[in-house]
This record gives C-alpha cells, structure tokens and sequence, in this order.
C-alpha cells in the first residue's frame, strides 16, 4: 500500500510544495532525448510531474501509481491530458511496449521483499520493446543516508488552498537493510497526519542479481547528477533485446 503522503487526499496535494524544485528529473529528461525515446511509461509517478514535463516533450506517456490521491493532483495538471493515467501497480498497467521505463526519486526502495521486486521488474521487461530500455534509482547503502534523516529537520511553506503547513521528520528505526522514518505535517486548524515510510536498501552486487533474476541486464550505472556519491542510477534492457 502507499505510504499516506501520496495516498492520503489530504496530504497528497501538499507534497510538489514540499518536494520544491525538481531538478532531479532533469537529467531523466535528458535520458529520454539521448534515447530517441518516443513512448514512456512513468512507473510510481505519484503526482505526475516527470509524466506532464515527458509529454510537454514530445513523448507518448503513460503514469503509473497506486495511489490515487496522487494521480488526483497529477490529472489537475496543465498538459496532464497528455498523459494516460493508471491507478494500480505497473504488473496490472497496460501491456504496451515502450521505449523508455523509469522510476524517478527513490521509488524502487519501496519494494521491501525481493519477491515484490523480481514480480514488479518482469512487469517492466515484459513492457520493453526490443530496443527499450529501464531506469531507475536507489541509495547507495554505504552513504548511510539515514544518518542525516537522524538530524532535526522542519520546514514550513503556505500550500494553495490549504494555507500554513509545517512538516517535521523523524528517525523511527534502523534495521539493515530496510529504514523507517516519519513525516508529521500540522495543517491550519491544529489537524496533525503522521506518515511513516519505509525503505530498502540494496547495494550495487545485490542490484544487478536481481536484474539477472528478472532477465533484464545493465547498460550503464550512473551517478545520480545532483547526488554524486550518494546513488546509483540504473540503465537496463531486456537480456533477451
């Protein structure tokens, strides 16, 4: 199930003012015209900024997520209309190939068991076309991210239609390979939600058995561009393309 943030309405829509600037994507869109990619499929797109900024693009795209409260906010999008939406995961997604998979942010450390996460790359490899290729990135465990999530950490910002939220994180628990934490956001009025999110993480041999596994093979590993040293960016194609 997603993590409230995305799946809760009312916390959903509070997230692209949290998230600010999405320089991050930038080079995934640089990927996409490096590719000649005409077709993509947005897996966990959650409010649909990667997909929207795709299709403004010239590409045929299609978003994926299992949370509906964000696809609710990505349809509201300017040029969202441009996209096909799916709510559900990518193994019940339209079976079209494409040219270009990808999962933005840090959406594949959401996959806790490595049976999920076998079961969510076949779906990918089954949707590749011959030439397609899959991208994707997740934390290098040796960075040990969760060490700065331990710090106090608090922002506020005026959301639209909503008014003053203030958002605080919290360190839950540490248990290699998977990290828990919390994000608490008071709304107007005194209302608090609490989201806790758990992630894994993999390093780099347990990565590429698991591609082996689900009969896709790496091209390339990259360092994430605004996060050099801090994560590992995927290229993979079908073993059998």
């Amino acid at each position: 199930m997603p993590d409230p943030l995305f799946a809760d309405p009312r916390l959903a829509p509070l997230y692209d003012t949290f998230e600010g600037d999405r320089t991050d994507l930038a080079p995934y869109l640089a990927l996409m015209h490096e590719l000649g990619a005409r077709t993509v499929l947005d897996i966990g797109c959650g409010t649909g900024t990667f997909a929207v900024l795709a299709a403004a693009g010239g590409a045929r795209v299609t978003g994926v997520d299992p949370a509906v409260a964000s696809l609710e906010v990505a349809r509201g999008k300017p040029g969202a209309d441009r996209v096909t939406w799916h709510a559900g995961p990518v193994t019940t997604a339209p079976p079209d190939l494409v040219d270009l998979a990808l999962m933005t942010g840090n959406v594949a450390q959401v996959f806790l068991d490595d049976a999920q996460w076998l079961t969510t790359l076949a779906a990918v490899r089954d949707r590749l076309a011959p030439h397609g290729r899959f991208a994707f990135e997740t934390r290098r465990p040796e960075a040990r991210a969760w060490e700065g999530w331990a710090a106090p950490f608090e922002a506020s910002w005026t959301v639209a239609g909503v008014g003053l939220v203030r958002q605080r994180r919290e360190l839950l628990d540490v248990t290699l390979p998977l990290v828990r934490f919390r994000w608490r956001y008071e709304l107007p009025g005194g209302e608090r939600i609490d989201s806790d999110s758990t992630v894994r993480f993999r390093d780099d041999e347990e990565n590429r058995h698991l591609l082996r596994q689900a009969g896709l093979s790496v091209v390339a590993c990259r360092e994430a561009a605004d996060r050099p040293g801090q994560e590992r960016v995927y290229l993979a194609r079908s073993a059998d393309g």
